[in-house]
């Protein structure tokens, strides 16, 4: 067995929170190591940590890890929360040149094809994507707008233990962690042996989530018009790429975990001016 370890990682990737079952409230944490190594890290109870835990991307952090003994992927490792100490963050400063060779030490596929087939063949469950052109972003009605009675269960049983709130502070700490009520998926092109092929994934990075919200606030029933200004037409304008995880469960599905974009060289820059959720 892999004995725990301390890591120097580099958040790369948080999903938005959801309920689980056999951690309560969770979030995929995805990062490289220092030594240029990918790692998958839960549980995360993001908003259950100490407020000087809570990361963001582009941000190092130093924790205790181990292999994780129930999920085989090769990345999954599990991450001690109470060790978890945040470091310096990586800004985007002079066109991202601090976290280009961080991105270029990442797995990198320009077709999602191959993708899959590197997962079947030498077992990668995060990589990094780089798609031929952005065709669509679509947005859908997620199947409840709201947590079921049995989430919001798993939710409250998670803030009660060890009597950290009251009944009551642990319901509301629950309505504050609100379900995004609909689904977005990109549809992209990649090149592939067989000439161009059409691929749809579900987004599920937390800053998209994160970004919904914003627009909600802002500018009520009419959200989706800046959302879709910011995802939709600002981002292919960048040099656009999605850090593909696999799901434990099914293998075979991917997410896009995490969406990043550098700007182009500056000969191609976007007019449309800088993107930041």
């Amino acid at each position: 067995m892999e004995k725990r370890r301390r890591e120097r990682i580099l958040i790369l990737a948080k999903t938005y929170p959801s309920p689980s079952s056999k951690y309560s409230e969770t979030s995929c944490v995805a990062g490289i190591t220092d030594k240029g190594v990918m790692r998958r890290l839960f549980p995360v109870p993001f908003r259950l940590i100490e407020r000087g835990q809570q990361f963001k991307k582009w941000q190092w952090i130093e924790t205790l890890i181990e292999k994780a003994p129930a999920d085989h992927r090769r990345e999954s490792h599990k991450i001690y929360v109470d060790t978890i100490s945040c470091r310096e963050t990586i800004e985007p400063k002079r066109n991202w040149t601090d976290r280009l060779p961080w991105i270029d030490k990442i797995p990198s596929f320009t077709n999602f094809g191959e993708i899959e087939a590197s997962r079947l063949a030498h077992g990668t469950t995060l990589a990094l994507l780089r798609p031929k052109q952005l065709v669509e972003l679509l947005i859908t009605d997620a199947d409840s707008p709201d947590w079921t009675d049995e989430e919001k269960a798993i939710l409250l049983k998670d803030e009660m233990q060890g009597n950290l709130f009251t009944e009551e502070e642990a319901r509301q700490h629950v309505k504050e962690l609100r379900k995004v009520p609909y689904n977005f998926h990109y549809r992209y092109v990649c090149d592939t042996p067989d000439g161009e092929k059409a691929f749809q994934h579900k987004i599920v990075d937390w800053e998209a989530g994160m970004l919904f919200w914003n627009c909600r606030t802002s500018h009520g029933k009419g959200w989706e018009i800046p959302f879709r200004a910011k995802l939709g037409e600002q981002l292919p304008g960048k040099d656009l790429m999605f850090l593909m995880g696999n799901q434990h469960r099914f293998p075979h599905q991917w997410l896009i975990i995490s969406v990043i974009y550098p700007p182009k060289q500056k000969s191609e820059e976007s007019p449309q001016g800088s993107f930041q959720f």
